[in-house]
C-alpha cells in the first residue's frame, strides 16, 4: 500500500457552478459503507501510454487578442495562469504553418511570391514575417504568434509546440491559389533538371525545414508537425487535399529524410483529420518501414465512428496517439458540451490511447472573432474581450486545467474501472495516471443529468474505499501525492463583460463523434 502524505481533490460541474471546487479529502471506508456506491478500482500495475500534455493552439486570431486587445500587464497575468506548471499547467500548443481560418491577417504562406515569378525552388522568398516580433509594423507570424510564443516559453520552457500547415504556397498547388481545396503539384519537376531535388515534393519538404529553422532563430523550439492539416477537407479557407496514400510516400521518402538532416527530433504526426479520414486502418497503405517515419496517429473529434480510432492507434507498436483538434463548445446544451470535453476527449480518448490534447483557438474575442474566413459561431477556451481585455474561462479551460494542475507530464496512464462505452452513454468513465515519482492522480466523469456515489480504492489497499459525489455532467478529480504538498491553485473569479456569439451555421464538423 503506498502512503500519500497530501491529497487534493476537486469538483467541477457541467454547468460550471463548480470549477474546480476543492473538496474535502474522502475519508476510508469499508465495504458495508461504500456498498451502495459505483465501485472504481485503480490498478497502477497496468500501464499504458505516456501523458505528453495538454493545451490548445495558438492561432495568430488567438494570439492578435493577447497582443493587441490585452495590456502587457493582463497578457502575462493570463498566459502564467494558464503555462505556469505551479498554477493551470497547460504544457502544449498547437500552431499552423502559414495561414489557417483563425487569422486577424489576410491570408499567407511563407513564400508569397512577387508578380512575374512563378516557382521559387531554391525558397529564396521564404519569410515567416518582417519586423520585431509584436512591433506595430511587424508582419506575418512575427506580428502576434511569435511573440506569444516567446512569452509562453519564458513561463514554461518545456511547453510543446506542434505545428500544421493549412495550405502550401501558393504556387505549389494545382489551384495556383493560398485558399480553397487545391492539391501539392506531386512529381513536377521546378528546378533546372530532373532530379529528386527538382521536384514540387522535396522543395516543399525545405519548406518545413526552413519553417524550423525560422521559428529556432526565435527561440521557439518545434517539437512536432503534421503533414497537413484535415488532408480530406475541401473547404473554402487556405487548404491543400492528400489522399492518406499521398501523405505516406511523401512523408516517408520527402519529409522525414529532410527532417532527419537537421532535426531528426522533429516528430511528424499523421493523419491530423477527423474520425473519417481514418476509416481505413493505416496498415491497408503503410508498410511498416514507412510507418517509422512517423512518430503517430493524430486525429480531430468532429465526426466519425468511436472504433475507428484504433485503424490509427493500435496499427503499430512504436506509434503515439494525439487528439490535436476539437472546436470549443458554443450554443450546445451542458450535456453535450461536457460530453464532449469530459467525456469523448478528456476519458474516453485518453483510454484508447492518446497522449496529448490540442483543443482549437485558446482565445477568441465575445463574438468569436477575429476570424479571417468569416465563420462565425465560435469559441476559445477563454473568452477575452476585445475592448477591455477582460477574461471569461469557459468549459474546456476546465478540462485542460484538470490535466495541467494534476496530472505530471511524464506519467504513465494506468488502469482503471470504466462503466461507460463511449464516454456518453451508460455510467461512471475514469481515467488514472502515474507519475514517476509515484503520485497518483484521475478523474470521474458522471455522463447523466443525477449525481452519482462513487467509491475509489487503490490495488494494494484492498477495501479500502473512498467515497465521493461525482456532479451531474461533471469530473472529480483527485491527486494523491507522495510529497507535503501539491499544486492547490484556483481559477480566478471570471471578468464579466457582453458576450454576443452567433450561433454557429452547420457544417461539416457539426457532426457528433458518437452519433
Amino acid at each position: 500500500m503506498t502512503s500519500y502524505r497530501t491529497e487534493y481533490w476537486t469538483r467541477t460541474s457541467g454547468d460550471l457552478a463548480d470549477r474546480r471546487t476543492p473538496i474535502p479529502t474522502p475519508e476510508i471506508k469499508g465495504n458495508d459503507d461504500a456498498a451502495n456506491a459505483v465501485k472504481i478500482v485503480i490498478d497502477p500495475t497496468r500501464q499504458y501510454q505516456l501523458w505528453e500534455g495538454a493545451g490548445a493552439a495558438i492561432t495568430d486570431s488567438s494570439a492578435s487578442l493577447f497582443m493587441q486587445s490585452m495590456s502587457p500587464e493582463q497578457r502575462h497575468a493570463i498566459l502564467t495562469e494558464m503555462f505556469d506548471p505551479e498554477q493551470g499547467g497547460f504544457s502544449s500548443v498547437r500552431i499552423s504553418i502559414g495561414s489557417c481560418d483563425f487569422s486577424s491577417q489576410a491570408y499567407y504562406s511563407y513564400d508569397d511570391l512577387p508578380d512575374g515569378v512563378a516557382a521559387d525552388p531554391a525558397l529564396d522568398h521564404f519569410s515567416i514575417g518582417e519586423g520585431e516580433p509584436g512591433a506595430p509594423d511587424a508582419t506575418k507570424d512575427l506580428k502576434n504568434v511569435v511573440p506569444v510564443l516567446q512569452e509562453i516559453l519564458a513561463i514554461n520552457p518545456a511547453v510543446k509546440v506542434m505545428a500544421s500547415p493549412w495550405s502550401a504556397p501558393a504556387w505549389m498547388k494545382t489551384s495556383g491559389r493560398l485558399d480553397g481545396a487545391g492539391r501539392l503539384r506531386l512529381g513536377e519537376y521546378v528546378g533546372n533538371g530532373y532530379r529528386y531535388q527538382d521536384t514540387i515534393d522535396y522543395v516543399y519538404a525545405q519548406y518545413f525545414v526552413k519553417f524550423i529553422a525560422a521559428y529556432e532563430s526565435y527561440g521557439i523550439p518545434i517539437s512536432s508537425v503534421t503533414m497537413q492539416n484535415e488532408p480530406s477537407n475541401g473547404c473554402p479557407w487556405p487548404i491543400t487535399v492528400w489522399t492518406p496514400e499521398e501523405l505516406t510516400a511523401w512523408g516517408a521518402n520527402y519529409l522525414r529524410p529532410a527532417l532527419d538532416k537537421t532535426y531528426p527530433d522533429v516528430e511528424i504526426y499523421f493523419g491530423d483529420d477527423s474520425l473519417r479520414f481514418w476509416q481505413r486502418p493505416a496498415s491497408d497503405y503503410m508498410t511498416p518501414e514507412q510507418a517509422n517515419a512517423f512518430a503517430g496517429a493524430a486525429f480531430h473529434t468532429y465526426s466519425g465512428l468511436p472504433h475507428w480510432v484504433h485503424n490509427g492507434t493500435r496499427q503499430f507498436p512504436h506509434w503515439k496517439a494525439a487528439m490535436t483538434e476539437r472546436r470549443c463548445m458554443l450554443d450546445d446544451t451542458v450535456a453535450e458540451a461536457s460530453h464532449v470535453m469530459f467525456g469523448e476527449i478528456g476519458t474516453w480518448l485518453v483510454r484508447n490511447g492518446v497522449g496529448l490534447i490540442n483543443l482549437w483557438n485558446m482565445a477568441l474575442d465575445e463574438q468569436g472573432f477575429p476570424s479571417w474566413a468569416g465563420t462565425s459561431g465560435r469559441r476559445g477556451v477563454i473568452t477575452i474581450d476585445s475592448s477591455t481585455g477582460k477574461v471569461i474561462r469557459n468549459l474546456e479551460y476546465f478540462m485542460l486545467r484538470n490535466y495541467g494542475q494534476d496530472v505530471a507530464v511524464g506519467s504513465r496512464r494506468v488502469a482503471s474501472t470504466n462503466h461507460t462505452p463511449d464516454g456518453r452513454h451508460g455510467g461512471l468513465g475514469s481515467v488514472a495516471f502515474l507519475a514517476p515519482k509515484g503520485d497518483l492522480a484521475g478523474f470521474l466523469y458522471n455522463p447523466t443529468g443525477e449525481p452519482i456515489e462513487a467509491a475509489v480504492t487503490v490495488n494494494g489497499d484492498g477495501a479500502r474505499w473512498q467515497t465521493v459525489t461525482v456532479p451531474a455532467y461533471g469530473t472529480v478529480s483527485f491527486h494523491k501525492s507522495v510529497e507535503e504538498s501539491v499544486n492547490t491553485t484556483q481559477a480566478p473569479v471570471d471578468d464579466e463583460f457582453e458576450i454576443t456569439y452567433t450561433p454557429h451555421p452547420a457544417d461539416d464538423h457539426d457532426e457528433t463523434l458518437f452519433e
